[in-house]
Order: C-alpha cells, then structure tokens, then sequence
C-alpha cells in the first residue's frame, strides 16, 4: 500500500470516528483497521544499528 493510500485510510477512519455528522459504520471501520494493520505487517522494518 503507498503512502498516499494508506493516508487516505487514515483520513477516513478519523471522519468515520470522530465526526458527528457521519453514520458510524462498525463494518468499514474493522475493514479499514485490517487493511491497515496488514500494510504495516508488510511495511519493511528499518534495520537496527
């Protein structure tokens, strides 16, 4: 997942949260965690020095 998307997904999951004048919708708010989480997993770890 690029950067841009995985900005994309953060901004959505802010609004789907945070903002009253948006239905709160349990499904795409698991859905967008998943994808996000799993985008970390693959994300390659920086190397300790």
């Amino acid at each position: 997942m690029s950067e841009r998307e995985m900005e994309a997904k953060l901004v959505e999951l802010d609004r789907l949260l945070n903002d009253p004048e948006v239905r709160m919708d349990p499904h795409r708010v698991w859905l967008l965690l998943q994808e996000i989480s799993g985008a970390e997993r693959q994300a390659p770890q920086p190397m300790a020095a």
